[in-house]
């Protein structure tokens, strides 16, 4: 059997790749590695037209294996979370592929510590759906449904007290909801926080999640800012688990520089525990350096808000986060939250008294060009000796002013080249020979 997990669950094209066969099986495989004594389980789903006929099938599985199932509908990945811990439920589960295109979908599963499963936790699911199924429970021994509906207002109290209360009168703010979980949730937070809120894409419309909006596509955000004349943009993917902003004059605002506003406002309130962020190996050296001439350290992990998390939580972090958006504030949270990102960062920009662009231009980006390649084995890049042998070459011109990274990606099949330099056009040039030594070797 192919290794079904990646960096953020199961993913593939829907009804081709994850089948509702396979969701069921995962659903029960899940159930019987996890739930132990406990039977409680909470699952939510973005609004893709084949998350409600995966989210059935997932149900299906776990039910029969005899979990009890808490439905919260369509919801944010970071209210599952939120809501599995809280309750001390056995299992979470997000029917979701957050910013992947509509074809696509997931399902991401949680630990009762609110944390996505580890590794060897996939392992054992994975082992489990090649087994023989056993004897199944019977009678009262078979899960239950329920429809939940206290999870999204708790799910809300949680965002709003993570902020004072009105603090965010004043500022105007642009959303765009993606089409997608963020759709009714953020904007009716954000106006509860006392900020003028504008919407874009902000309908649950599973066939144009992500199209040419969300975090994925900010230049229509970027227009609307500018004409609206509002303080700030704010950008979710599908699932709401990642944020993206944009400043009061239109230019993106990255994951980067959302954690080091974040973290200087952190270090300068007291709460920035032990000078020390997560990033990723995709943060940008300037970022580093930024945070380097204010006392913080910067600890680099492999990409994937999960691995984010497992350092913060190994080495007393209470930030992180990826260049992506995927931000984790450990004190609110144990997963990358868009929405109550976002309101931190709106937070922050009140209390700064100064304009985003003003904040998050406070340090130059060393240039950093990514290009995405499509492959057909995104596995095989790590034995393609004569593909290394090129990024031997690049590193080698570059020399300590550069940096060169490839790496498949753990929801797509592609192999992403990133590449930085001190001037762009080295940046981009060497970034484009590699991406085609990509496509000569693996595509």
């Amino acid at each position: 059997m192919a290794h079904l997990f990646g960096t953020d669950g199961v993913r593939g094209v829907a009804n081709r790749d994850l089948t509702p066969d396979l969701a069921l099986a995962l659903g029960r495989a899940a159930a019987q590695v996890l739930l132990g004594d406990g039977k409680e389980v909470f699952v939510g789903r973005d609004t893709r037209i084949s998350s409600p006929m995966l989210q059935l099938a997932l149900v299906a599985g776990m039910c029969s294996a005899g979990a009890d199932v808490k439905l919260l509908g369509v919801v944010p990945t970071p209210a599952v979370a939120l809501l599995t811990v809280q309750d001390g439920a056995r299992i979470g589960a997000m029917v979701s592929a957050s910013h992947n295109p509509v074809p696509d979908n997931g399902i991401k599963f949680f630990a009762d510590t609110g944390t996505k499963i580890a590794g060897d936790i996939e392992a054992a699911i994975e082992a489990r759906l090649t087994e023989t199924i056993t004897e199944l429970p019977t009678g009262t021994g078979v899960g239950g449904v329920v429809i939940y509906e206290e999870g999204v207002e708790r799910y809300v109290g949680h965002l709003l007290n993570s902020i004072k209360k009105g603090s965010l009168a004043g500022l105007k703010i642009v959303l765009d909801c993606a089409y997608g979980s963020a759709w009714a949730i953020a904007p009716r937070v954000f106006k509860v926080a006392g900020a003028e809120v504008i919407t874009m894409n902000a309908e649950p419309d599973g066939s144009r999640i992500n199209v040419d909006c969300g975090s994925t596509s900010l230049d229509g955000l970027a227009r609307r800012v500018v004409e609206e004349g509002a303080h700030l943009g704010l950008a979710f993917d599908g699932d709401a688990d990642r944020v993206l902003a944009v400043d009061e004059k239109g230019a993106a605002v990255d994951g980067d520089r959302i954690i080091a506003i974040s973290a200087l406002q952190m270090q300068a309130d007291g709460e920035l525990a032990n000078d020390l962020v997560v990033g990723t190996v995709m943060a940008n050296l300037g970022f580093k350096r930024h945070l380097a001439e204010h006392g913080i350290d910067v600890m680099q992990v492999p990409v994937g808000d999960k691995y984010v998390v497992e350092a913060m939580l190994a080495h007393g972090a209470s930030l992180g986060g990826e260049q992506s958006g995927h931000i984790i504030f450990g004190k609110f949270g144990s997963t990358g939250d868009g929405i109550l990102a976002g309101l931190q960062l709106a937070s922050t920009l009140q209390k700064a008294g100064q304009p985003l662009s003003h904040l998050a231009g406070a340090y130059e980006m060393v240039p950093q060009v990514l290009i995405n390649v499509r492959v057909r084995q995104r596995e095989a890049l790590e034995h393609a000796e004569a593909l290394w042998d090129d990024v031997r070459s690049a590193e080698a011109a570059l020399g300590e002013d550069g940096r060169v990274l490839l790496r498949p990606s753990g929801t797509e099949p592609l192999v992403r080249v990133m590449v930085e330099a001190v001037s762009k056009d080295d940046a981009e040039r060497w970034a484009q020979t590699l991406a085609t030594s990509v496509e000569k070797h693996l595509a």
